[in-house]
Parts: C-alpha cells; structure tokens; sequence
C-alpha cells in the first residue's frame, strides 16, 4: 500500500531527474493512452511552473557562461562571454530601436487620422454653405 501511495512522489523525482524532455514525453505518451492523464501532466507542468523552468532567453541572460562547459583555456571562455554579452546588448539596443521605430509609426498614423478628422468638419461645412447658396427659381 505505501508503495502505491508513494508512486507518484516517485514518479516526479524520476521525470525531474531527466529534465523537462522527460515531462513532455510523459505528457504526450498520456494524451495517446489515456487523454485525461496527459491533460493531468500539462496542467501539473504548468501549475508547478515545470513547463518554465530553466530554459529560454531569460533564463540565459543570468548565467554567465550562457549554458556552456568551460573550454578549459580561460582566455577563450573570457572572450566567449564578453562577445555573447556584447551581442546580447546589441540585440537588446536593435529591439529597443524597432519599439522606437513602432511608435514613430503609430504616431505618425494617428496624427495623419487627427488631420483628416479636423478637416472633415470643414469640408462638410463648406459643402453645407454651397447648398445654400443655390437659387431656385
């Protein structure tokens, strides 16, 4: 009996230990066998925060070997870090120049709208005063 009560403490120490390839093979091997268990793993992953942990650029960005093995010769190691610190910089600078890009656009779009929305009142109004110099006879 304990040791049914303990499986799936087990169960999670054994996937935890072979990372999270192993969470998303067990999630999928479960929605081909028995889709309530795979959809179970994928709200567990994501609930526990596994689904997160430990990959993308955020993660990355603190580490500062950026997820390789030390070559051994502490100059290379030293100028690999300094150039992928130097590049993610550069990458940081380009991003923060299209969100300026962005906005330079949008405000050009929105002021372009704000002129026509003036000049509509006073082409109706001069089409409203043509009419009424119209004579019938």
């Amino acid at each position: 009996m304990n040791t049914i009560a303990s499986f799936p403490t087990t169960a999670e120490t054994w996937l935890d230990e072979r990372g999270k390839g192993a969470w998303i093979a067990a999630m999928v091997l479960g929605f081909i066998f028995v889709w309530p268990v795979g959809l179970a793993l994928l709200f567990y992953m994501i609930w526990s925060k596994r689904m997160f942990k430990g990959s993308g650029c955020k993660a990355r960005k603190h580490n500062t070997n950026y997820g390789f093995k030390s070559s051994g010769n502490t100059a290379f190691d030293a100028y690999k870090a300094d150039t992928l610190r130097r590049l993610e910089e550069e990458q940081s600078n380009f991003e923060a120049f299209l969100e300026r890009l962005r906005e330079a656009k949008d405000k050009s779009e929105f002021d372009d709208f704000m002129d026509k929305q003036a000049q509509a009142p006073k082409s109706k109004k001069a089409k409203d005063d043509g009419d009424d110099d119209v004579i019938v006879a």
